[in-house]
């Protein structure tokens, strides 16, 4: 099922090559910058015609009526699973709220330093109808929910008759989300940051996407007049670190959870041994045609592979260079490693720590950097939700205190108007 490399036997561009993400084309940056520029040009007649484009779905509305919304039903069973899921991320981004902290430098200056919820924020979630991504509505609803945020709207593609499915209606409604509109793709992510006649304007743009949604989100995020974006989140990954204690089955499957994510998805298993990887690759296949979404997972299976190297700190340094999005480490030897990464998303330890936990229940963000973004990025957080000032108060003494190095220090950058500014002061002070 999956191509098994010798990490020894490679030269150093081969090991180069394999720990490569795919290409992203130069077409899917023009196409995205088409997209935005008509979205913004043409507003909601752009919007309109790129669903049914995109979509095949022909609206009447761009936004979904706040009393479907409402009356949005769904099983017992999932409606209790949602709930399970928004009380353990709820618990989790409470714990994360900061506190606001007074600071005093010196003496007569006081600093406080304080967070505000951002005021509108643009909540995206991708699957649609097709693969209802609850988990993501509520990994991004709920911090934004806890920081304060007053105005949160939602994107996500409809299906062929504009329709969005009644879990998300009702996860949102759980959330405290009543503006949803029938928007997916880079359409939806150049309508939040620019606003339309219908969708609403915001100042920082959340969510995966693939890679379609991706580019557009870095590129209104370049763009002064857009917004700003979480992070680079595109297409999901996984890699395994595991040794020959192992259950090949349980990574088998960890694999393929995250194979069946999109086409472009990637998975990466590093192994002790040849023997191991292929003992994985026997269950890969047992359990691969068991799947209702065998095709995608083939599609994102071409691009993955499984590396054998029995070096300790290769592999490790093999994690490192990659920074993958998720990370599980099912080794007897799990947490002794944790001190050596540096560049990963989120860790999953042990052999029953399933990544499929993390993406709808334990609490923890699964909205997190791709693409090597790791090594850079954080998963989300409530502190997304929040921007910091600070408040300085300075008093007679202050100034008297640090007012002189602020004079010395402007004329040694030759900024007269700088140390005239704190010398008048003095001199006030004086007479």
């Amino acid at each position: 099922m999956l191509s098994i490399k010798s990490w020894q036997t490679l030269s150093q561009a081969e090991k180069n090559l394999y720990l490569t993400r795919p290409v992203q084309t130069s077409s899917v940056k023009n196409r995205v910058h088409d997209i935005i520029k008509q979205v913004r040009t043409l507003g909601d007649q752009a919007l309109f015609a790129l669903t049914e484009q995109f979509d095949g779905a022909c609206l009447k509305s761009l936004e979904i009526p706040k009393n479907k919304i409402e009356n949005a039903c769904i099983s017992k069973q999932s409606l209790t699973a949602i709930n399970e899921a928004i009380k353990t991320i709820t618990t989790y981004h409470q714990a994360l709220l900061p506190e606001n902290k007074n600071i005093c430098t010196a003496q007569g200056v006081n600093i406080y330093s304080t967070y505000r919820p951002i005021q509108r924020v643009g909540l995206y979630v991708p699957g649609g109808n097709k693969t209802p991504l609850v988990s993501s509505l509520l990994m991004q609803a709920i911090p934004a929910e806890v920081a304060g945020c007053p105005i949160k709207i939602l994107c996500t593609p409809p299906d062929a008759s504009g329709s969005i499915n009644e879990h998300l209606l009702v996860a949102a409604r759980l959330c405290g989300i009543d503006t949803i509109y029938a928007l997916g793709g880079a359409q939806a992510i150049a309508a939040m940051a620019y606003g339309t006649e219908t969708v609403t304007k915001v100042d920082k743009i959340f969510g995966p996407g693939n890679n379609y949604v991706t580019e557009a989100k870095t590129q209104v995020a370049s763009d002064p007049y857009g917004a700003a974006i979480d992070m680079p989140a595109g297409p999901s990954e996984v890699m395994i670190l595991a040794d020959n204690q192992a259950n090949p089955a349980f990574v088998a499957a960890d694999l393929l959870a995250q194979a069946e994510h999109g086409v472009d998805s990637q998975v990466i298993l590093i192994c002790d041994t040849i023997q191991f990887a292929e003992q994985v690759n026997q269950y890969l296949k047992a359990q691969f045609s068991r799947l209702s979404r065998a095709p995608i997972i083939k599609q994102s299976l071409a691009n993955s592979l499984i590396i054998a190297c029995a070096d300790q700190t290769e592999q490790l340094n093999m994690v490192n260079i990659y920074a993958p999005e998720h990370l599980i480490i099912n080794r007897e030897d799990a947490e002794d490693l944790l001190d050596k990464i540096y560049s990963v998303g989120t860790v999953f330890l042990g052999s029953w720590a399933a990544e499929t936990l993390g993406d709808y229940v334990t609490g923890s963000n699964h909205v997190l950097p791709t693409n090597g973004y790791a090594k850079n990025h954080n998963g989300l957080s409530t502190l997304d939700f929040l921007t910091r000032f600070n408040v300085q108060s300075i008093s007679e003494e202050g100034i008297k205190t640090l007012g002189p190095a602020a004079i010395a220090l402007a004329q040694i950058e030759g900024l007269d108007a700088h140390a005239q500014a704190v010398a008048i002061r003095l001199n006030s002070l004086e007479n």
